[in-house]
Protein backbone atom coordinates (compact mmCIF):
# COMPACT_ATOMS: atom_id res chain seq x y z
CA UNK A 1 0.00 0.00 0.00
CA UNK A 2 2.34 3.12 -1.07
CA UNK A 3 -0.89 5.40 -1.56
CA UNK A 4 -3.89 5.95 0.14
CA UNK A 5 -5.90 3.07 0.41
CA UNK A 6 -10.09 2.79 1.36
CA UNK A 7 -11.75 -0.26 2.07
CA UNK A 8 -15.42 -0.86 2.64
CA UNK A 9 -16.92 -4.32 4.80
CA UNK A 10 -20.56 -5.32 5.21
CA UNK A 11 -21.00 -6.66 8.86
CA UNK A 12 -22.53 -9.94 8.55
CA UNK A 13 -25.01 -11.91 10.75
CA UNK A 14 -22.59 -13.86 12.54
CA UNK A 15 -20.11 -11.02 13.09
CA UNK A 16 -23.09 -9.18 14.78
CA UNK A 17 -21.48 -7.41 18.77
CA UNK A 18 -18.28 -8.17 17.69
CA UNK A 19 -15.73 -5.62 18.71
CA UNK A 20 -14.73 -3.25 15.75
CA UNK A 21 -10.93 -3.42 16.16
CA UNK A 22 -11.68 -7.79 16.04
CA UNK A 23 -13.65 -7.50 13.46
CA UNK A 24 -11.73 -5.48 11.18
CA UNK A 25 -8.62 -7.75 11.92
CA UNK A 26 -10.37 -10.74 11.22
CA UNK A 27 -11.60 -8.92 7.01
CA UNK A 28 -8.47 -7.21 6.75
CA UNK A 29 -5.61 -10.14 7.49
CA UNK A 30 -3.24 -7.41 5.95
CA UNK A 31 -3.48 -5.07 8.95
CA UNK A 32 -2.55 -6.00 12.07
CA UNK A 33 -5.34 -5.33 14.96
CA UNK A 34 -2.60 -3.00 16.56
CA UNK A 35 -2.51 -1.22 13.28
CA UNK A 36 -6.21 -1.27 12.98
CA UNK A 37 -6.89 0.24 16.33
CA UNK A 38 -4.15 2.82 15.70
CA UNK A 39 -6.25 3.76 12.48
CA UNK A 40 -9.74 3.78 14.51
CA UNK A 41 -8.15 6.07 17.10
CA UNK A 42 -6.81 8.21 14.18
CA UNK A 43 -10.55 9.00 13.00
CA UNK A 44 -9.34 6.77 9.65
CA UNK A 45 -12.82 4.35 10.66
CA UNK A 46 -16.54 5.44 9.49
CA UNK A 47 -19.84 3.21 10.70
CA UNK A 48 -22.74 3.72 7.86
CA UNK A 49 -21.00 7.64 7.29
CA UNK A 50 -19.93 8.18 11.05
CA UNK A 51 -16.60 8.45 12.19
CA UNK A 52 -15.91 5.84 15.33
CA UNK A 53 -13.01 6.68 17.45
CA UNK A 54 -13.78 3.81 19.98
CA UNK A 55 -11.82 0.52 18.80
CA UNK A 56 -13.83 -1.41 21.54
CA UNK A 57 -17.38 -0.31 20.08
CA UNK A 58 -19.43 -3.50 19.05
CA UNK A 59 -20.59 -3.61 15.49
CA UNK A 60 -23.94 -4.43 14.39
CA UNK A 61 -25.60 -6.68 11.48
CA UNK A 62 -25.71 -4.34 8.22
CA UNK A 63 -23.33 -1.82 9.22
CA UNK A 64 -21.45 -0.75 6.38
CA UNK A 65 -17.86 -0.35 8.05
CA UNK A 66 -15.38 2.05 5.83
CA UNK A 67 -11.28 1.93 6.68
CA UNK A 68 -8.88 4.92 5.16
CA UNK A 69 -5.39 4.05 5.40
CA UNK A 70 -3.74 6.98 4.45
CA UNK A 71 -0.34 6.88 2.47
CA UNK A 72 2.37 5.38 4.42
CA UNK A 73 5.20 8.43 6.17
CA UNK A 74 8.82 7.62 5.34
CA UNK A 75 10.61 5.98 8.03
CA UNK A 76 12.36 8.78 10.20
CA UNK A 77 15.82 6.13 10.06
CA UNK A 78 17.56 6.70 6.71
CA UNK A 79 17.95 4.45 3.79
CA UNK A 80 22.38 3.75 3.88
CA UNK A 81 23.55 1.85 1.14
CA UNK A 82 25.24 -0.64 3.70
CA UNK A 83 26.34 -3.82 2.32
CA UNK A 84 24.03 -7.04 3.38
CA UNK A 85 24.77 -11.01 3.25
CA UNK A 86 20.94 -12.14 2.41
CA UNK A 87 20.47 -15.93 3.28
CA UNK A 88 16.60 -15.30 1.77
CA UNK A 89 14.38 -13.12 0.74
CA UNK A 90 11.10 -12.81 -0.60
CA UNK A 91 8.24 -10.64 -0.88
CA UNK A 92 6.73 -10.60 2.73
CA UNK A 93 10.25 -11.11 4.64
CA UNK A 94 14.52 -10.80 4.33
CA UNK A 95 16.50 -13.09 6.57
CA UNK A 96 19.97 -11.72 6.82
CA UNK A 97 23.32 -13.06 8.26
CA UNK A 98 24.49 -10.10 10.39
CA UNK A 99 27.94 -9.09 10.91
CA UNK A 100 29.49 -8.42 14.43
CA UNK A 101 29.78 -5.06 15.58
CA UNK A 102 26.36 -3.82 13.48
CA UNK A 103 23.47 -2.66 15.45
CA UNK A 104 19.63 -4.10 15.06
CA UNK A 105 18.14 -0.44 15.48
CA UNK A 106 19.12 2.82 15.56
CA UNK A 107 19.21 4.16 19.48
CA UNK A 108 20.77 6.89 21.14
CA UNK A 109 24.10 6.59 20.47
CA UNK A 110 24.13 4.87 17.12
CA UNK A 111 21.32 6.86 14.79
CA UNK A 112 22.81 5.31 11.18
CA UNK A 113 24.82 2.42 10.43
CA UNK A 114 21.85 -0.58 11.54
CA UNK A 115 20.74 -2.75 10.10
CA UNK A 116 17.24 -0.68 10.04
CA UNK A 117 19.41 1.54 7.99
CA UNK A 118 21.01 -0.86 5.81
CA UNK A 119 17.20 -2.49 5.06
CA UNK A 120 15.51 0.57 4.03
CA UNK A 121 18.26 0.59 1.38
CA UNK A 122 18.24 -2.74 0.37
CA UNK A 123 14.16 -3.64 0.37
CA UNK A 124 13.20 0.07 -1.15
CA UNK A 125 9.73 0.22 -2.91
CA UNK A 126 9.20 -4.12 -1.42
CA UNK A 127 8.32 -2.67 2.17
CA UNK A 128 4.57 -2.47 2.07
CA UNK A 129 5.30 -0.61 5.94
CA UNK A 130 4.51 -2.33 9.34
CA UNK A 131 1.82 0.05 11.17
CA UNK A 132 1.68 2.57 8.14
CA UNK A 133 5.24 3.16 8.12
CA UNK A 134 7.65 2.08 5.36
CA UNK A 135 10.22 0.67 7.50
CA UNK A 136 11.21 -2.92 8.20
CA UNK A 137 9.37 -4.93 11.11
CA UNK A 138 12.55 -5.60 13.71
CA UNK A 139 10.40 -9.07 15.99
CA UNK A 140 13.70 -10.39 17.23
CA UNK A 141 17.45 -8.75 17.64
CA UNK A 142 20.73 -10.21 18.74
CA UNK A 143 23.41 -7.98 20.08
CA UNK A 144 25.68 -5.59 18.45
CA UNK A 145 28.30 -8.04 19.13
CA UNK A 146 26.40 -11.17 18.10
CA UNK A 147 26.85 -12.69 14.61
CA UNK A 148 24.06 -14.57 12.70
CA UNK A 149 20.92 -14.51 11.84
CA UNK A 150 18.02 -12.22 12.23
CA UNK A 151 14.51 -12.36 10.10
CA UNK A 152 12.83 -9.59 9.51
CA UNK A 153 9.03 -8.72 8.37
CA UNK A 154 8.46 -6.35 4.88
CA UNK A 155 4.94 -5.66 5.97
CA UNK A 156 1.71 -6.21 8.59
CA UNK A 157 1.00 -9.40 7.93
CA UNK A 158 4.19 -10.83 8.17
CA UNK A 159 5.00 -9.06 11.32
CA UNK A 160 2.04 -10.29 12.98
CA UNK A 161 2.68 -13.88 11.71
CA UNK A 162 6.44 -13.89 12.71
CA UNK A 163 5.87 -12.08 16.16
CA UNK A 164 3.13 -14.35 17.37
CA UNK A 165 5.81 -17.14 16.68
CA UNK A 166 8.20 -15.73 18.93
CA UNK A 167 5.02 -15.26 21.67
CA UNK A 168 4.59 -18.93 21.96
CA UNK A 169 7.69 -20.32 21.05
CA UNK A 170 7.35 -21.90 17.98
CA UNK A 171 9.98 -20.04 16.13
CA UNK A 172 13.29 -22.05 16.40
CA UNK A 173 17.00 -20.47 17.29
CA UNK A 174 20.16 -21.98 17.95
CA UNK A 175 23.66 -20.40 19.01
CA UNK A 176 26.82 -21.53 19.26
CA UNK A 177 29.14 -19.89 22.19
CA UNK A 178 32.47 -20.37 23.23
CA UNK A 179 32.88 -20.23 26.70
CA UNK A 180 35.20 -20.45 29.54
CA UNK A 181 35.68 -24.16 31.06
CA UNK A 182 33.48 -27.14 30.96
CA UNK A 183 29.50 -26.76 32.27
CA UNK A 184 28.50 -29.64 34.32
CA UNK A 185 26.36 -31.53 33.31
CA UNK A 186 27.16 -31.31 30.01
CA UNK A 187 24.09 -30.91 28.76
CA UNK A 188 20.79 -29.50 30.63
CA UNK A 189 19.30 -26.13 30.89
CA UNK A 190 19.09 -22.92 32.67
CA UNK A 191 15.85 -21.21 34.12
CA UNK A 192 15.22 -18.34 35.57
CA UNK A 193 13.96 -14.90 35.67
CA UNK A 194 16.27 -12.23 34.04
CA UNK A 195 15.64 -8.45 35.11
CA UNK A 196 18.03 -5.32 35.61
CA UNK A 197 20.73 -6.16 38.20
CA UNK A 198 19.77 -4.79 41.33
CA UNK A 199 23.82 -3.63 41.28
CA UNK A 200 24.16 -2.74 38.13
CA UNK A 201 21.46 -0.80 36.55
CA UNK A 202 23.03 -1.47 32.78
CA UNK A 203 23.41 -5.55 33.23
CA UNK A 204 21.10 -7.81 33.26
CA UNK A 205 20.82 -10.38 35.61
CA UNK A 206 19.04 -13.68 37.12
CA UNK A 207 16.54 -11.99 39.68
CA UNK A 208 14.45 -13.29 42.98
CA UNK A 209 11.68 -10.75 42.13
CA UNK A 210 10.69 -9.50 39.00
CA UNK A 211 12.13 -9.70 35.51
CA UNK A 212 10.72 -12.23 33.26
CA UNK A 213 10.88 -16.02 33.11
CA UNK A 214 14.08 -16.87 30.50
CA UNK A 215 15.12 -20.80 29.66
CA UNK A 216 18.11 -22.01 28.02
CA UNK A 217 18.91 -25.27 26.74
CA UNK A 218 22.46 -26.15 26.58
CA UNK A 219 24.88 -28.78 24.78
CA UNK A 220 28.43 -29.03 25.11
CA UNK A 221 29.94 -29.78 21.15
CA UNK A 222 33.27 -30.20 22.07
CA UNK A 223 35.71 -29.36 24.65
CA UNK A 224 38.43 -27.13 23.59
CA UNK A 225 42.24 -27.73 25.03
CA UNK A 226 41.67 -27.44 28.51
CA UNK A 227 40.30 -24.05 29.12
CA UNK A 228 37.09 -23.95 27.44
CA UNK A 229 34.37 -25.66 25.11
CA UNK A 230 32.19 -25.21 22.66
CA UNK A 231 28.34 -25.21 23.47
CA UNK A 232 25.10 -25.30 21.62
CA UNK A 233 22.13 -22.82 23.31
CA UNK A 234 18.90 -23.25 22.38
CA UNK A 235 16.42 -20.83 23.72
CA UNK A 236 12.94 -21.31 25.05
CA UNK A 237 12.55 -17.35 25.66
CA UNK A 238 14.25 -14.46 24.00
CA UNK A 239 15.16 -12.14 27.04
CA UNK A 240 17.97 -9.60 26.68
CA UNK A 241 21.60 -10.85 27.09
CA UNK A 242 19.80 -14.14 27.67
CA UNK A 243 22.64 -16.85 26.66
CA UNK A 244 25.23 -14.49 28.30
CA UNK A 245 23.68 -14.32 31.73
CA UNK A 246 22.55 -17.53 32.01
CA UNK A 247 26.08 -19.56 30.72
CA UNK A 248 27.44 -17.05 33.26
CA UNK A 249 25.38 -17.85 36.32
CA UNK A 250 26.72 -21.49 36.08
CA UNK A 251 30.03 -20.36 36.19
CA UNK A 252 30.54 -20.68 32.24
CA UNK A 253 31.09 -17.31 30.88
CA UNK A 254 31.29 -16.45 26.84
CA UNK A 255 34.56 -15.71 26.10
CA UNK A 256 35.30 -12.15 24.96
CA UNK A 257 31.70 -10.86 26.88
CA UNK A 258 33.13 -7.19 28.53
CA UNK A 259 30.13 -7.51 30.73
CA UNK A 260 29.47 -11.25 31.90
CA UNK A 261 32.36 -12.93 30.98
CA UNK A 262 34.96 -11.55 33.05
CA UNK A 263 38.18 -13.84 32.74
CA UNK A 264 38.84 -15.92 35.46
CA UNK A 265 42.58 -16.25 36.61
CA UNK A 266 42.55 -20.10 36.48
CA UNK A 267 41.29 -20.77 33.23
CA UNK A 268 44.22 -18.02 31.77
CA UNK A 269 47.43 -19.97 34.47
CA UNK A 270 49.98 -20.83 32.20
CA UNK A 271 48.95 -19.48 28.87
CA UNK A 272 51.33 -18.06 26.14
CA UNK A 273 51.03 -14.44 25.75
CA UNK A 274 49.76 -15.22 22.26
CA UNK A 275 46.48 -16.64 23.39
CA UNK A 276 46.09 -14.06 26.26
CA UNK A 277 46.59 -11.01 23.08
CA UNK A 278 44.21 -12.83 21.08
CA UNK A 279 41.90 -12.72 23.57
CA UNK A 280 42.13 -9.01 24.72
CA UNK A 281 41.71 -8.39 21.23
CA UNK A 282 38.62 -10.25 20.66
CA UNK A 283 35.71 -7.65 19.36
CA UNK A 284 32.90 -9.07 21.43
CA UNK A 285 31.89 -11.84 22.83
CA UNK A 286 32.11 -15.52 21.28
CA UNK A 287 28.24 -15.86 20.43
CA UNK A 288 27.27 -16.98 17.03
CA UNK A 289 22.88 -17.14 15.93
CA UNK A 290 23.59 -19.85 13.71
CA UNK A 291 20.16 -21.17 13.33
CA UNK A 292 16.72 -20.32 12.77
CA UNK A 293 13.76 -21.67 11.61
CA UNK A 294 10.01 -20.83 11.31
CA UNK A 295 6.79 -21.23 9.85
CA UNK A 296 5.82 -18.51 6.83
CA UNK A 297 3.64 -16.21 7.83
CA UNK A 298 1.74 -16.51 4.61
CA UNK A 299 2.18 -19.65 2.72
CA UNK A 300 2.69 -21.62 6.17
CA UNK A 301 5.41 -23.67 4.69
CA UNK A 302 8.29 -24.57 7.71
CA UNK A 303 11.69 -22.94 6.45
CA UNK A 304 15.42 -23.52 8.44
CA UNK A 305 18.15 -21.33 8.01
CA UNK A 306 21.94 -21.75 9.20
CA UNK A 307 24.83 -19.72 8.99
CA UNK A 308 28.44 -21.00 9.48
CA UNK A 309 30.38 -19.78 12.07
CA UNK A 310 32.34 -16.76 11.08
CA UNK A 311 36.01 -16.43 10.35
CA UNK A 312 37.11 -15.14 14.31
CA UNK A 313 34.63 -17.83 15.88
CA UNK A 314 36.79 -20.42 14.28
CA UNK A 315 40.14 -19.41 14.66
CA UNK A 316 39.55 -18.66 18.57
CA UNK A 317 38.27 -22.32 19.03
CA UNK A 318 40.90 -23.65 16.72
CA UNK A 319 43.66 -21.43 19.23
CA UNK A 320 42.16 -22.84 22.66
CA UNK A 321 41.87 -26.47 21.06
CA UNK A 322 45.46 -26.35 21.12
CA UNK A 323 46.35 -25.83 24.43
Amino acid sequence: MTSETKFSVTVEEESDRVRLDKFLALKLPELSRTRVKALILEGQVACDGATINDPSSRVKSGQQIEVEIPEERPADPEPQDIPLTVVYEDEHLIVIDKPVGMVVHPAPGTPDGTLVNALLFHCADSLSGIGGVKRPGIVHRIDKDTSGLVVVAKNDIAHRGLAEQFADHSLTRAYRAIVWGVPSPREGEIEGNIGRSPHNRKKMAIVTRGGKHALTHYEVLKVLGTRASLVECRLETGRTHQIRVHMSSIGNGLIGDPVYGRVQSRYLKGADEELKSHIRSLTGQALHAFLIGFSHPVNKEYMEFVSENTKEFNELSQKLQSI
